[in-house]
């Protein structure tokens, strides 16, 4: 059996690496290289990077239609998509004889979209998971045939449910497609669900709950960061976990900024300790490390974001 895998960030890298040691990938789809940081390298995908090493051609179309002779002359049998990025037409879906297979990070029909696994964390979702489902035209719309779930961890945040994720996916995909090669395909039909929109980089509102905003924190971390503001101060804020408040405080005061107790921040409900931060043009530290440079003590406020 022959397999193309189109994928682009790394949480598809163990998706790709597991199915390239089962089976032969003819060809590996990715998006563009694009430039990063402030010189504007062009950079390749985790995807691409991964498919070289191993010796895999590479197609990066900057759009799927203009590559379609290209993948029919690999002769595949079926297709992976794992956060490819790009909606696939029906000449391209119509090329597979066994069809296109998704791996999505989450339980469909929820989350369908982008960001599903910082939107789960941003919710207080208890569980998220993996489905595996058949490609339709249509965004993560199509029948289910595989799905497996997990706990969210209040420690989690979205790097690590990622990896999580990433390995999960890579587990039910391989097991599916044997599955499919057999024909042993008992497909579920997707009920209405909700669709997610891409997470942006977003101030902190202290007034919130504890659990939203450390929640928040959690959802976007690594990237693309939520960060507060304190006069002249900006600090990024890598992880969050909540806390009791033991007396009364204004939201966005700092309870705590010492070496022994880290950074903890008064909420509309609770508090929050952020144990890792960065100051803008800093480098990433511990809550701990930070507090001895004496950039904030106990009474600041954090702003309010403005509408």
């Amino acid at each position: 059996m022959k397999l193309i895998f189109a994928g682009t960030p790394a949480f598809a890298l163990p998706s790709l690496e597991a199915l390239a040691k089962q089976f032969e990938i003819a060809a590996v789809l990715t998006q563009p290289d694009k430039p990063q940081g402030r010189k504007g390298v062009l950079t390749p995908s985790p995807v691409k990077t991964a498919a070289l090493a191993r010796g895999i051609p590479v197609l990066q179309p900057v759009r799927l239609r203009e590559e379609v002779s290209a993948l029919a002359a690999c002769g595949a049998d079926l297709m992976v998509t794992c956060a490819y990025g790009q909606i696939l037409t029906q000449e391209v879906l119509d090329l597979f004889p066994m069809g296109v297979w998704n791996v999505h990070a989450s339980l469909l029909p929820a989350y369908r979209g982008a960001a599903p696994i910082a939107r789960a964390i941003m919710d207080g979702a208890a569980e998220t998971g993996v489905t595996i489902m058949k490609t339709e035209i249509g965004l993560d719309t199509g029948d289910m045939l595989m799905q497996e779930r997990i706990p969210i961890a209040q420690e989690d945040t979205c790097g690590t449910l990622t990896q999580k994720l990433a390995a999960l996916g890579a587990k039910l995909i391989c097991e599916a497609i044997p599955r499919i090669a057999r024909g042993e395909i008992a497909l579920t039909k997707q009920r209405e669900g909700s669709v997610c929109r891409k997470v942006a980089r977003t101030q902190i509102d202290f007034t919130r709950p504890a659990r939203e905003v450390s929640a928040l924190i959690r959802a976007l971390s690594p990237a693309p960061l939520a960060y507060a503001v304190c006069g002249g101060l900006m600090l990024n804020c890598y992880h969050a976990c909540e806390l009791p408040l033991p007396e009364p405080s204004t939201a966005g005061m700092v309870c705590t900024c010492s070496p022994k107790k880290g950074l903890i921040v008064a909420c509309g409900e609770g508090a929050v300790r952020i144990p890792e931060v960065q100051p803008a043009g800093g480098k990433r530290m511990a809550d701990t490390a930070f507090a001895s440079g004496g950039k904030l003590k106990e009474g600041d406020c954090f702003d309010k974001p403005v509408l």
